[in-house]
């Protein structure tokens, strides 16, 4: 019996499956239009992100369209987008009329004030809840939570008998110090401090510092992302506070920007929107502008607080 050892023909030769064809590094090759499918079933995803990107700007869009309008035309029926006869009247009638200057220099000393106090001084309690062990330091936690949890209309009417016991009614010091720490900063801070290593602190104390020089040399350094969280989030809200102004400021030299705008731009029969407006407009532009500036900051604050 003869032995056929001729070689096989390629029609002969068993054909690869397709599917076990790999890349040159062992992997298996992706097959065509793998690519691409993952991007276009997320065709919804983009589609919902967009919606949502609209409901936020169509509002702040009609506000800056309208602050260039009439007053006849933001009251008609149906109302329109683009102004029709596009005027600056009502930010003339913003920065001549009203005291501008005096209540915008008033907004922003409170502020910055308070911003700059809730930094501070933020820090050094969340330094001191993460890094140092003393007696009653879990009670102080307890303390900050629970008034973190409790809402700031329960403590108005006490905090306003304090400050006019204090004789700081219609006052600038009484409008930022009862701000100048707030429990939620405290949690921000001592979290993100919680995540620093403490060999730093170790070396610190080997060098002979102090308490107050490895605070401010070492660990503010590096809290740049949570103290620009915390710095925006208080600035806005002090920027935007209008319950507590309008009931300490009660003379017009301590009025701040949205007190002033609530009464000057509400007359005896109707309310003038196109003042209102314009000075919507201007009073965002101090927020854009912080925001901006530590929108990165801010960004990796708020993805990183909390993490180890």
């Amino acid at each position: 019996m003869s032995v056929d050892t001729a070689p096989r023909t390629p029609e002969a030769q068993p054909r690869r499956s397709p599917r076990a064809a790999q890349s040159p590094n062992g992997s298996r090759a992706p097959r065509a239009g793998m690519v691409g499918s993952g991007q276009g079933s997320r065709w919804w995803l983009y589609l919902i992100l967009v919606v949502a990107l609209v409901a936020v700007v169509a509002p702040f869009a009609w506000m800056v369209l309208g602050s260039f309008k009439g007053e006849g035309e933001l009251r008609q029926v149906p109302p329109t987008w683009l102004p029709q006869h596009a005027s600056l009247d009502n930010y003339t009638q913003l920065f001549s009329k009203l005291n501008f200057g005096q209540y915008f220099t008033n907004s922003i000393v409170v502020a910055v004030v308070v911003t700059a106090g809730n930094l501070i001084f933020c820090s050094m309690l969340g330094y001191a809840l993460a890094m140092l062990d003393f007696k009653g330091k879990r009670v102080i936690f307890v303390a900050v939570m629970t008034t973190l949890m409790i809402p700031g209309v329960v403590t108005f009417v006490p905090l306003f008998v304090l400050v006019a016991n204090a004789g700081l009614v219609d006052t600038i010091p009484g409008l930022f110090l009862p701000f100048l720490v707030s429990p939620f900063g405290v949690f921000l801070m001592r979290q993100f401090i919680l995540g620093l290593p403490k060999d730093l602190l170790d070396a610190g104390r080997v060098d002979g510092a102090g308490e107050l020089r490895i605070f401010f040399r070492i660990i503010l350094p590096l809290c740049g992302p949570a103290l620009a969280t915390l710095g925006i989030l208080t600035f806005l809200g002090s920027w935007n506070n209008f319950l507590w102004p309008l009931v300490v400021a009660q003379s017009e030299d301590h009025y701040t920007l949205p007190v002033a705008l609530a009464l000057y731009s509400t007359g005896q029969n109707s309310t003038n929107y196109g003042l209102l407006l314009a000075g919507a407009t201007v009073v965002i532009i101090p927020i854009l502008v912080v925001f901006l500036v530590f929108q990165k900051r801010f960004i990796e604050g708020i993805a990183t607080t909390g993490l180890k």
